[in-house]
Formats: C-alpha cells, structure tokens, sequence
C-alpha cells in the first residue's frame, strides 16, 4: 500500500513540474502576443479615427497655401504636425519640402492653426499650410499638393495656381 501511494505521490510530483515548465515556457510567447495585438489595435483605432480634409487652396509663384480641417474624431498634437510630409510642385515634377517653423524658404513649408488655443489640432480646427517651392507653377498652370500624416493618413490635391 505505501507503495501505491509513493508512486501516486511521484507521478503527482511530475504533474506539477511538468504544469510549471509549460506555463514558464508558454507565458512569455502568450504575453508578447497580447502586447502585440493591443498595441496593433491602438494604431488601427488612431488611424480609423483620424481624417482631415483639404477645403481651400492657393498658389502663385513661387508660394502656396493649403487649408486642411480636421474633420475626424481625434486631435493631433503639434509634435505629429512636424513630422508630416509636405509634396508640392506640378503634377509629374514635385518634391518633398521641409519643415521650417521660422517661415518657409525655397523648398520649404509651414504651418499655423487657426484659431489654436493649445499645442493641438484639434476637430473642427483648420491648418494653413505655407509653402516656398520654385515647382509651384505660375498662373493658370496646375498646382500638385500631398499631404501625409505620421499616421499614414494622405490628402493630395491639384488646383489651378492664380
């Protein structure tokens, strides 16, 4: 009987170890896992409510202004503003501009929020983009504008320079 009963005791004893060796190697791939979808779906989430729209342009050599409304659900800080990617010129014959929050010299853009009460843009508010390029066209010739949130969010649109 004591034998049983050691053997029983053995067998349980294996049990447990062999429980704690497939929790120890199964937690750190299900943790990781779970990191990775939760901050896969914070993206998707931040993109989905993110929208802005490009209501009015303007262009005459060698400058331009773009307005865009934010017109989603979600405010963006001033930081992500710095890091768009701002493409002008003429359709075919554009390039990416550069940030420059001193006033935009060739090759380079800025920007103001109107009506900004804080360090963000938020829903309803609208950006004006000013740009310097020598590509932007003269009168009566098409302008090409894109614009690119960090978030992967675009808007590009043509319109005829004054």
């Amino acid at each position: 009987m004591s034998s049983d009963s050691f053997t029983t005791a053995i067998f349980l004893i294996t049990a447990i170890v062999a429980a704690a060796v497939l929790v120890n190697a199964f937690f750190p791939i299900i943790y990781t896992a779970t990191d990775t979808f939760s901050s896969s779906s914070v993206t998707a989430d931040e993109r989905l409510r993110t929208d802005v729209k490009i209501v009015n342009s303007y262009a005459s050599t060698p400058a331009a202004k773009v307005w865009v409304k934010n017109v989603g659900s979600i405010r963006i800080a001033d930081n992500d503003i710095d890091l768009c990617d701002v493409f002008a010129g003429v359709p075919g014959n554009f390039d990416i501009l550069v940030l420059n929050k001193a006033g935009p010299g060739n090759g380079e853009w800025d920007y103001e929020i109107i009506g900004d009460s804080n360090e963000y843009w938020d829903v309803g508010e609208t950006l004006r983009i000013d740009i310097a390029s020598t590509l932007i066209p003269g009168s009566g010739s098409v302008t090409y504008f894109h614009f690119v949130l960090p978030s992967g969010i675009t808007r590009t649109t043509e319109f005829t320079a004054s």
